[in-house]
């Protein structure tokens, strides 16, 4: 897909308070183009203001495959052992991505947070014999589409575009996925906390104490003492 330039530019929001008729003022975007621009990011493509440019037509149609859902805290997405059948645009929330043995005990892979596109990335998820499950951690705003039909809307935009995207969010979450494996082969729990609260402050604030302590690996009881060691540093 071609790249367009030619957005245009506003003011630096401190600046608005100044009530100066020079700063260009703009409404704020509505759900169906706030959806539409954070496809374009997604899909890296930078729309211009022609509307019927062939990249701004594709993001609207594929836009219309979303309606906004809003959920509660652990509420059930998708559940294993049935075929994942949506694709999830967050607009406000956490979301986590996890296995659950028949005793109860659960694994989590991966959290994902605003902005954040997830879909049953693996062919296995996309029958019954599914083994991921999908919840909310917090509160979330949502925008969701029947995977089918968004697959299908990709692929009639010509040979690779379907593969392209796919290719680059598998990667993504195999790289994540990979890396956190890695490190709970050579690092001590300690060292995993430490590199938790340096990139992912905003989880830690945000997600329950046991959901980090399954993601990073340990049990509760030993995140909840790594925590509380290090809470005389954090003062």
């Amino acid at each position: 897909m071609k790249m367009q330039t030619g957005s245009p530019l506003s003011s630096a929001p401190c600046y608005l308070s100044d009530n100066n008729p020079e700063i260009i003022k703009r409404q704020a975007a509505g759900a169906q183009q706030a959806l539409v621009n954070s496809l374009s990011r997604i899909f890296g493509i930078h729309l211009s203001n022609d509307p019927t440019t062939p990249e701004h037509l594709f993001l609207n149609d594929l836009s219309h495959l979303f309606h906004q859902h809003r959920v509660d805290t652990e509420h059930s997405l998708e559940r294993h052992d049935a075929p994942w059948e949506h694709v999830y645009l967050i607009q406000y929330g956490i979301l986590r991505l996890f296995r659950e043995a028949p005793s109860g005990k659960t694994a989590v892979h991966q959290f994902f947070t605003e902005g954040d596109m997830v879909w049953p990335v693996f062919g296995r998820s996309r029958t019954a014999r599914n083994t991921l499950c999908l919840t909310s951690v917090t509160p979330a705003t949502l925008w969701v589409a029947d995977f089918t039909a968004f697959r299908s809307t990709l692929q009639k935009q010509g040979e690779g575009v379907w593969n392209g995207f796919a290719l680059a969010l598998t990667e993504e979450l195999a790289e994540l996925t990979s890396m956190r494996e890695f490190r709970k082969q050579t690092m001590s729990a300690r060292e995993r906390y430490l590199l938790l609260l340096e990139e992912y402050p905003e989880l830690v604030k945000r997600v329950p104490d046991n959901q980090l302590a399954s993601w990073l690996g340990v049990v509760p009881a030993t995140f909840s003492r790594i925590k509380s060691a290090f809470k005389p540093e954090q003062k």
